[in-house]
C-alpha cells in the first residue's frame, strides 16, 4: 500500500519544494488519483486548513523546514504501478511550476477545501477532513469537462 511519505519523496526526488507546495501536491496527486480510479492513493487524511488542504502527519513530518525549502533527495525514488506513475507525473508536469501561495489560492478556489472549511472566518483554525467522495466527484468532473464530455 502507498502512503503519503512516498508520494511525497517522490515529488521530492524530482525537485526541491517548500513544505506548502510539497502539501499541496501531495493533494493534488490524491484528488486525481481519486477522480481517474475511484479509490484513494493513500490512506492518510487530508485536512481544510488555513492555508489550504494539509497532511497532518506529513506537515508534523517537515514542519521544521518552515517556508525553506526542502532539499531535493538522492537515490533511489519510491517505485509506483504505471497508472499511478502516470498520475504523478502529471500532477508533478501541471502543479510543479506554482509556488506554494499560487498552489494555496488555487485550493482555496476549488470546492473540496471549501466546503470542508464550511462558513469559518478565512484564518480561523480548522481540522475538518476534506471528503474523498467530493475530491472524487469535483475532480472527475474536471477531467470530463477537459476530455469535452
Amino acid at each position: 500500500m502507498v502512503n503519503v511519505f512516498d508520494v511525497a519523496h517522490w515529488f521530492l526526488h524530482k525537485k526541491s519544494l517548500t513544505h506548502k507546495q510539497l502539501q499541496k501536491m501531495c493533494y493534488y496527486a490524491q484528488a486525481w488519483h481519486l477522480a481517474l480510479f475511484d479509490k484513494p492513493l493513500f490512506d492518510e487524511e487530508i485536512q481544510a486548513w488555513v492555508h489550504g488542504p494539509v497532511i497532518p502527519v506529513l506537515y508534523y513530518q517537515y514542519a521544521n523546514y518552515g517556508w525553506e525549502k526542502m532539499k531535493r533527495l538522492t537515490g533511489k525514488s519510491p517505485e509506483f504501478e504505471d497508472d499511478t506513475l502516470e498520475v504523478l507525473k502529471a500532477v508533478y508536469r501541471t502543479y510543479s511550476k506554482f509556488d506554494g501561495s499560487q498552489l494555496e489560492s488555487l485550493t482555496h478556489s476549488e470546492l473540496p477545501w471549501q466546503e470542508a472549511r464550511g462558513n469559518l472566518a478565512p484564518y480561523e483554525i480548522c481540522n475538518n477532513p476534506i471528503s474523498l467522495e467530493t475530491m472524487r466527484q469535483y475532480y472527475g468532473e474536471k477531467y470530463k469537462q477537459a476530455q469535452g464530455e
